[in-house]
């Protein structure tokens, strides 16, 4: 089973959906106890950082997804706002505090194009900096959907595996052991989305 958190701020249906579609058994749930006996965790997310984790103490999540994941080693896919809250803080209307599941800060995007909009919606190639599973039968430079106007940047960029450029690089895929996280959405970039999620999924 594939256990995708619910904290009242992801677009759950489609990425239950595209789980569903990759032949995988999707779980949607707010309790922590029904995650905990999932295989792999997905935690995806549309909205603000602050209500975010907000949603996630309110649910009594934040200490249970922790231990499942930096102590019992539970693989876990962050999805947009899901990836940036892996990060120990953000900038983002005031100062917040993230699950520090990564060292990592999250801050505004501030393209050096002048004619670039924020947020970052849309289209974007994504650059592949290092080996790793997700990228298996996904070219370089595949075009994924972005939807955000914040980046996570992490303190040691060695685990950054895949940059977009946007009027400036930013961590677009990051892994470390097992958590990995995307800043775009691959339950809606078509293809090489798919491919790549079900990477995750089917890893062992």
């Amino acid at each position: 089973m594939i256990g995708i958190v619910d904290y009242g701020l992801g677009n759950l249906t489609s990425v239950a959906g595209a789980v569903v579609k990759l032949g995988f058994e999707p779980v949607v749930s707010a309790d922590a106890g029904v995650l905990g006996n999932c295989e792999k965790l997905i935690l995806p997310g549309v909205g603000a950082y602050g209500d975010g984790m907000k949603n996630l103490r309110a649910r009594g999540l934040v200490g249970p997804l922790t231990e499942l994941v930096t102590k019992a080693g539970r693989p876990v896919l962050g999805i947009c706002l899901g990836f940036q809250l892996l990060a120990r803080r953000s900038e983002e209307f005031g100062n917040h505090e993230g699950l520090g599941w990564i060292d990592a800060e999250v801050t505004a995007i501030a393209p050096g194009d002048g004619k670039l909009r924020v947020p970052h919606v849309g289209w974007n190639e994504l650059y592949q900096r290092a080996d790793c599973v997700l990228f298996d039968d996904v070219p370089d430079e595949s075009l994924f959907y972005y939807v955000h106007s914040y980046a996570l940047r992490p303190a040691d960029g060695r685990i950054v595996v895949g940059e977009c450029d946007y009027g400036g690089r930013f961590a677009a895929v990051v892994q470390s052991g097992s958590i990995f996280g995307t800043q775009f959405h691959p339950e809606k970039s078509q293809l090489h989305g798919l491919t790549l999620l079900k990477n995750f999924l089917a890893r062992s």
